[in-house]
């Protein structure tokens, strides 16, 4: 008999990441595969991306609404409560074997909540991993407290969830699903691309993409400020946005960026580029601007240079293709600088990516299929006793 999986997605840069993980389980005899998308997937300001789900030919067995008309704390707080009343019902009606979901975002919170009440395990996927300047640091730590198997990118990340109490049996190093995305992606040509997209690109491009730093919400605006700054003296290479992901203050940045892009020919935004375009886009730029995760789990594995803006991904493991600045114009300016000197190119071109090679999303389905569901519900805390190496044991 088939075990149901139930596989949940609420934004597009998740689900890019799991969409390995779901052709295989949808191929897999083994596997009932049920979805339910939620977030920003349903959302028209954010481009209602759960239809690229269904272009790629998945069945979506639930939508959970959550999102309200405001990113204030209050407003991101009570959607937490709508998705925990809506995930609740959803996994009563589909009655899953197992929920695997990724990441830190506030409706995987809620998700993940919903499932520990109903007693069913949970798969977590990308745990172990720091990010100082979000709050979703901490959301990435409670989910994975709140789950029962762990699909981690590297080593340290595998220890670091160990050393939270999780049993080392249940956590597994698989590498990274960014580097396995790009490794299942047919990257456009450039003539393609434009025409994906819409408009021609420039001899010289910037993929740019700025979200709040959730840690220090008042400060989002101003940030965005001395980035759109540092690049008005960049006319004559092309600006390439997409629009942030639903955090509080997020739609203060789309305003900016919109004003921005006004009277601006260089300058072309998006809602969102869905998984093959913005790889392919990264591919065809001269480097990634901002402070998207996109710029340290994928882009070295497209040899391409990343400005890493102020606190938000702080903590992750970097490639040498990464400069890290303060949100501040003259560093940016200087980082930007740098990342399209030849100097730097050259560097990209020979950096390895920390998050290994591909093959991450056919290892999880692998041993999905070998693990025994019954009894994963029952935890006990690993504790870890330090050696004289400072190893774990």
């Amino acid at each position: 008999m088939s075990r149901k999986v139930c596989v949940i997605t609420g934004t597009r840069a998740e689900y890019g990441l799991l969409r390995g993980v779901l052709d295989g389980l949808r191929t897999d005899p083994d596997f009932e595969l049920q979805i339910i998308a939620t977030g920003m997937h349903l959302s028209p300001e954010f481009g209602l991306t759960y239809r690229e789900i269904e272009a790629d030919g998945f069945r979506i067995d639930r939508k959970v609404e959550i999102l309200l008309s405001s990113d204030t704390p209050v407003g991101v707080g009570t959607s937490i409560g709508l998705a925990a009343i809506g995930f609740t019902s959803a996994i009563d009606e589909l009655k899953p074997d197992l929920i695997l979901l990724l990441g830190d975002r506030f409706e995987i919170l809620a998700a993940v909540t919903a499932a520990l009440i109903a007693g069913v395990p949970v798969a977590h996927l990308h745990g172990g991993e720091i990010t100082e300047g979000a709050v979703d640091d901490a959301m990435r730590h409670a989910i994975t407290k709140m789950s029962h198997l762990h699909f981690v990118a590297v080593e340290t990340y595998r220890r670091r969830v160990i050393q939270m109490g999780e049993q080392p049996e249940r956590v597994y190093c698989v590498g990274g699903l960014g580097v396995d995305a790009i490794a299942r992606v047919d990257l456009m040509e450039r003539a393609e691309l434009e025409n994906a997209i819409g408009h021609a690109l420039m001899p010289r491009n910037l993929l740019i993409t700025f979200h709040p730093e959730t840690l220090n919400q008042s400060s989002a605006g101003a940030q965005m400020a001395e980035l759109l700054s540092a690049l008005e003296a960049f006319n004559d290479i092309g600006l390439i946005f997409t629009f942030p992901n639903a955090d509080a203050g997020g739609r203060e940045l789309i305003a900016m960026i919109r004003d921005f892009a006004a009277n601006r020919a260089n300058v072309h935004v998006h809602t969102s580029l869905g998984l093959h375009r913005y790889l392919s886009c990264m591919a065809q730029c001269d480097g990634v601007v901002g402070n998207s995760s996109s710029g340290l789990l994928e882009a070295p594995t497209l040899r391409k240079g990343t400005v890493n803006i102020g606190d938000r991904q702080k903590g992750r493991l970097q490639a040498d293709s990464v400069i890290n600045c303060r949100p501040e114009r003259a560093e940016i300016s200087a980082a930007l600088g740098q990342l399209l000197s030849s100097d730097f190119a050259r560097q990209a071109q020979a950096t390895r990516n920390p998050y290994g090679e591909a093959g991450a999303s056919a290892r999880i389905v692998a041993t999905l299929k070998q693990i025994e569901l019954k009894g994963l519900l029952h935890k006990s805390f690993h504790d870890i006793a330090a050696t004289s190496t400072g190893e774990m044991s």
